[in-house]
């Protein structure tokens, strides 16, 4: 079974971001996917803010991370960029731990003007991790109902925001065959 890291960079448990994540996870776990959740908020502010990359949560998430198969990637937009605090992870987490993983970056903003925050903040920045950067997905506010079980209500972003899940499980399928096809010769 392959397994799927979430990691929400966002500081509220409850945000629109945070809620499409456990929604995407959802649907990856009715593909037989192994999914974790990963949050910043599973990482305690001191190592945060002292970039304590030794702390037992930063290994743990670090190896979690190293182990997938694919990882997704959220945060609410704050300022025009991911969050504060996701940096802060990323920033502590070893330079290749997504190496050659297919990750899917997804943002939620309040504007549409916020739209390539995940261009030019959030794909770069999983890049100097060495990931395989899909698309990625922004979806604003007004779009999602966080008291749904589904909270993407705009039509046309969910079935964009399937079609996007769609190609990260085909590439991560695929990456995964290889890799048994490479160990195996």
């Amino acid at each position: 079974m392959s397994s799927i890291v979430i990691i929400s960079g966002s500081p509220s448990e409850f945000s629109r971001s945070e809620q499409v994540l456990k929604y995407l996870g959802g649907l990856l776990k009715k593909e037989h996917f192994l999914v974790t959740h990963v949050s910043v908020k599973d990482v305690s502010y001191e190592d945060l803010f002292t970039g304590n990359f030794k702390s037992a949560a930063v290994k743990h998430i670090a190896s979690l991370i190293e182990e997938a198969d694919g990882v997704i990637v959220g945060s609410p937009v704050y300022k025009g960029a991911y969050s504060g605090v996701l940096k802060a992870l990323i920033d502590i987490l070893p330079q290749d731990v997504l190496k050659h993983t297919p990750v899917l970056p997804l943002m939620t903003g309040g504007s549409p003007s916020h739209l390539l925050a995940v261009e030019y903040t959030l794909k770069p920045v999983l890049a100097t991790l060495k990931a395989h950067n899909l698309k990625g997905i922004y979806i604003l506010d007004e779009q999602i109902n966080k008291q749904n079980d589904n909270p993407i209500i705009d039509v046309e972003v969910l079935q964009r925001t399937k079609k996007q899940l769609d190609y990260f499980i085909q590439l991560v399928n695929h990456t995964v065959t290889s890799a048994a096809i490479s160990y195996q010769s």
